[in-house]
């Protein structure tokens, strides 16, 4: 009972605290684009968290729109979300505004971040030192979570790279059960809700399939090290981040999507600093 009241609760929070882009002025017009002024640095650590980004280097025979999709809103917004939904200390400025990063793989920097995110994996290419520097930082107790990579050949281009981080005899790649503590950390959830980008959804009249038959269903899933714990988190056939991107463009989009996009983001968050 305690459970759901409180899930109650985080979603009326969600539904009457505004938009959060509008909220601290920015906007895909005119946004926080400065991308070389928001590349981490030793000093841009504060004990408190940052949404860390991970660039990457390009696949040429990837499938996706690369590292910097939905950058940065998607950032922003869910660092004040999470600052609204929990009592976890966010890094902010004397501005009030969200200080999100950027990470490169080959920077010490990386080992600053409890968690990164990558966005469109379906084009990522890991050189054999970034896939070194990549599992030593996950084997240290960081998190990964990749998202918005959509139908087979983008998964397998992805399964491709993160094989030569982790080999598949030594680490498998799982699917998530629905009791997984991944799923119920704050909120109570069946699993990855599929997500499609808005324009998708404009464009297709309410469709979620980004790739037809190719990507209809979500597969939620893993790899997880020795002691239990999720290292990778893999989201795939959806577009959880578009959710927080852009919540402020369409009620009916935020309604929909948005609130379980925040629900899982947040799910995700807690686990990583938690495990």
């Amino acid at each position: 009972m305690r459970t759901r009241v409180a899930t109650l609760l985080a979603v009326a929070a969600l539904l009457g605290a505004g938009l959060a882009s509008a909220q601290f002025g920015f906007g895909r017009r005119g946004g926080d684009f400065r991308i070389s002024e928001r590349l981490a640095r030793p000093d841009s650590f504060n004990g408190r968290f940052h949404y860390c980004r991970a660039a990457y280097r390009m696949n040429p025979r990837g499938d996706g729109g690369g590292w910097l999709t939905d950058y940065p809103n998607a950032d922003i917004d869910l660092m004040i979300r999470l600052a609204e939904l929990t009592k976890t200390p966010v890094s902010f400025d004397r501005a009030g505004r969200p200080e999100h990063l950027i990470v490169r793989l080959g920077d010490d920097t990386l080992f600053q971040c409890p968690f990164i995110m990558m966005q469109e994996v379906g084009t990522i290419f890991l050189s054999d030192d970034d896939a070194s520097r990549l599992r030593t930082y996950l084997l240290k107790g960081g998190f990964l979570w990749v998202d918005d990579f959509w139908g087979s050949y983008a998964w397998e281009v992805w399964a491709s790279q993160i094989r030569k981080v982790f080999p598949s005899s030594e680490y498998p790649i799982v699917d998530l059960p629905s009791d997984h503590p991944i799923f119920r950390t704050h909120f109570e959830l069946k699993g990855v809700p599929q997500i499609p980008s808005i324009n998708f959804w404009y464009g297709s009249g309410g469709g979620t399939s980004e790739r037809g038959r190719d990507s209809a269903e979500v597969h939620t899933r893993g790899i997880i090290d020795s002691k239990g714990r999720v290292m990778v988190l893999m989201t795939h056939n959806t577009d959880v981040s578009d959710s927080w991107e852009r919540e402020g463009e369409d009620p009916n989009y935020f309604y929909k999507f948005s609130v379980y996009g925040y629900q899982v983001a947040v799910n995700v968050l807690l686990y990583t600093m938690t495990h």
